[in-house]
């Protein structure tokens, strides 16, 4: 940042408000959208308003907008005029700072600002605060080259996250083609509960924080860890596993299906082979749960249960009262198609292609961000 000349940035900007709705001034359905904190992330939970503001209480696309309350971070807004809420500034700048430029710092500093902000329930920072904060400003033409370098990679980044949406899509599309669904069950499979074909079945355990270490040699399943029929080791907790009973009952095996029983049910996973070698056990918001394989792949049931036919089962199953959560005979009592064991194995083996495609954007994805981090240290510190 020294090689440039530095600003406040109230200098180079004006930040304006949204307008501060009641809740019972926000319509299902209404003339305009109103973009709040709440969706300013993602495409959900809108709601409308049939009121008519002044023209600086919109914004059109292509205007710069940042949220600074609860969520916090900038976005180019893309789509139709909609009316943005008091919790979000829109920038309009001087002809001192490119806006793409400006994106890009705000991006960078988006943390920070949380940071610093004030609040308990909703963090939220001020705009005298954020007036205050001081900004590299190179060159215009600088600007526009370092924009653009971190367009660039950001594009890779939103192709590569694009790809690996899809490549799920597909499987799931997969799924459906070639089993359909237990209310309609179009190719007649047998209906059965899974009790039929269970060998092993237990939960995990409770009071292993004191074998919770850094530098474990197993590792520690939890909840946050099993989604989407996979176990992710990102962030595995390590663990150093005492030598009796109880560890020997939830260590799991390869091919152990893994499903969520607390908190929020029917997420699963499927023991790889990496996993079990390494050594893994369950906590007491896991059950394991080991199928006869002769008659059932654990992924087909992994994606079975994850489907529109799996889900609401475990909603209708849920032991309503202080914390959500499901029995043995609960998850015995699950019902499940039991197509051909050929037409499963054919399914696993397309998920397996697919994960080697994924793969390969992830690692391309890796890189790409790794980069991104680079040049945003290297442009803005």
């Amino acid at each position: 940042m020294s090689k440039w000349d530095t600003v406040r940035l109230g200098d180079v900007v004006t930040l304006l408000n949204g307008r501060a709705y009641k809740q019972n001034e926000l319509l299902n359905t209404g003339k305009y959208p109103v973009l709040r904190v709440g969706n300013f992330f993602s495409n959900r939970d809108w709601y409308y308003s049939d009121l008519e503001l002044e023209e600086d209480k919109y914004c059109d696309n292509g205007d710069l907008l940042f949220a600074w309350s609860a969520s916090f971070g900038p976005k180019i807004w893309d789509g139709e005029k909609v009316i943005y809420h008091y919790h979000i500034w829109k920038i309009l700048t001087t002809d001192r700072i490119r806006k793409d430029f400006l994106y890009y710092y705000l991006d960078n500093v988006a943390e920070r600002v949380k940071a610093e902000g004030h609040g308990i329930t909703m963090i939220h920072t001020t705009k005298a605060e954020m007036e205050e904060r001081i900004i590299p400003i190179p060159p215009l033409e600088t600007q526009c080259k370092i924009a653009a370098n971190l367009d660039k990679v950001t594009h890779t980044i939103d192709l590569c996250n694009a790809i690996l949406e899809k490549l799920d899509l597909l499987v799931k599309s997969r799924f459906v083609e070639m089993f359909g669904d237990i209310y309609t069950n179009k190719h007649s499979f047998p209906i059965q509960q899974l009790a039929d074909y269970i060998d092993f079945l237990t939960s995990g355990s409770r009071g292993w924080a004191k074998y919770c270490v850094d530098d474990g040699s197993e590792w520690f399943i939890t909840i946050k860890n099993v989604k989407d029929c996979r176990i992710s080791t990102d962030n595995i907790q390590p663990v150093n596993a005492p030598d009796n009973m109880e560890a020997k009952r939830t260590k799991v095996e390869e091919g152990d299906l893994l499903i969520s029983i607390t908190a929020d049910l029917g997420r699963t996973g499927v023991v790889t082979r990496e996993i079990a070698e390494h050594g893994a056990y369950i906590n007491q918001h896991l059950t394991c749960i080991r199928l006869d394989k002769t008659k059932l792949i654990p992924l087909y049931v992994a994606y079975f249960m994850e489907s529109e036919s799996g889900t609401p089962q475990f909603e209708a199953k849920n032991q309503t009262g202080v914390k959500a959560g499901l029995n043995f005979d609960s998850i015995k009592s699950l019902k499940l198609l039991v197509p051909p064991l050929a037409l499963q194995q054919q399914f696993a083996a397309f998920v397996e292609q697919t994960d080697k495609s994924k793969l390969a954007v992830k690692q391309v994805l890796e890189k790409a961000e790794t980069l991104k981090k680079a040049l945003m240290q290297e442009y803005f510190g």
